[in-house]
């Protein structure tokens, strides 16, 4: 299946009001600047949109709407994995027919099976829809890994097109990269990484930091895809200590405070995630303003 998105897809966060209930109306002013500021996709549904704590429901509702504010300017992805392969199945098919363009599919977790288990969960989730899907592998997150043998034989799918990595292992990283083709895409799933990915091929990044700064972001990957090297370099250089501390606690943790401090007003985040503590705020304050935010 021929794909060909590259560039900065924010994966988005999934704005709150102060009552936890999602707030519609923020969604639609996210994506309204994200689109505005040159994003070429959005990814709602991923880590960064706290999805394990988004119930079934709000799900459906949190594409439908997107799918229909975008209205075909930029790619939607939305990321309907599991470690249930029949609810991953299910799930991929019900944001199939809300009109999403492609689906993002983390590894399954907890129950972490082997490499033949793998294969059999992406290839049945891949052969069960007819859009483009993207493995995304995340191993500090789902404690499994996916090996460099099961991306070689995923890669061959016609339904697979990339892969988020994640892993922040460069070894890793080289050796999926030799799979890269105009039918298989590698994203970068750090921000920290987004460099070092894009020498090993990467089509762009899903990235945290986008969510706050999309333009610097959609600058940086399109400078590197450009040929802009030094400049690439320079800005991802530039904001290296303030995407650490996007992370010095769980993600979307301190990414919702940096955003409400912005005046973006995306709201809490859902238990058992908390506030930031009171010493990380002083740090990501500091880096704030390094950056002027």
């Amino acid at each position: 299946m021929k794909f060909n998105l590259k560039g900065s897809i924010p994966a988005l966060v999934t704005p709150f009001h102060d009552d936890f209930t999602v707030n519609y109306e923020k969604l639609g002013e996210l994506i309204e600047w994200h689109i505005e500021k040159g994003s070429a996709g959005i990814l709602v549904l991923g880590t960064t949109g706290e999805s394990v704590t988004i119930t079934t429901d709000e799900q459906l509702a949190i594409v439908a709407y997107t799918v229909k504010k975008v209205a075909g300017r930029v790619h939607v992805m939305a990321g309907s994995g599991s470690n249930d392969t029949v609810k991953a199945i299910n799930t991929s098919l019900a944001f199939e027919d809300l009109g999403v363009d492609s689906l993002l599919l983390i590894t399954p977790y907890y129950n972490r099976t082997n490499d033949s288990g793998m294969i059999k969960h992406f290839e049945l989730i891949a052969n069960a829809v007819k859009i483009p899907t993207i493995l995304y592998t995340v191993p500090s997150r789902t404690g499994c890994h996916l090996s460099v043998a099961v991306v070689a034989h995923l890669s061959k799918h016609d339904n697979i097109v990339g892969i988020k990595d994640a892993t922040g292992d460069f070894s890793y990283s080289s050796k999926i990269s030799r799979y890269v083709s105009e039918d298989f895409h590698l994203y970068s799933g750090n921000d920290d990484t987004i460099i070092p990915m894009m020498a090993l091929g990467a089509s762009g990044v899903i990235s945290v930091w986008a969510n706050v700064m999309p333009e610097v972001v959609s600058e940086l990957i399109a400078n590197y895809l450009d040929g802009a090297y030094d400049k690439a370099l320079a800005t991802y250089k530039l904001h290296l200590d303030f995407i650490d501390g996007l992370f010095i606690e769980t993600s979307p943790i301190p990414l919702k405070y940096v955003m409400n401090n912005a005046g973006l007003a995306v709201g809490p985040v859902r238990l058992p995630l908390d506030e930031l503590s009171l010493d990380a705020k002083k740090v990501v304050d500091k880096l704030m303003s390094e950056v002027s935010l």
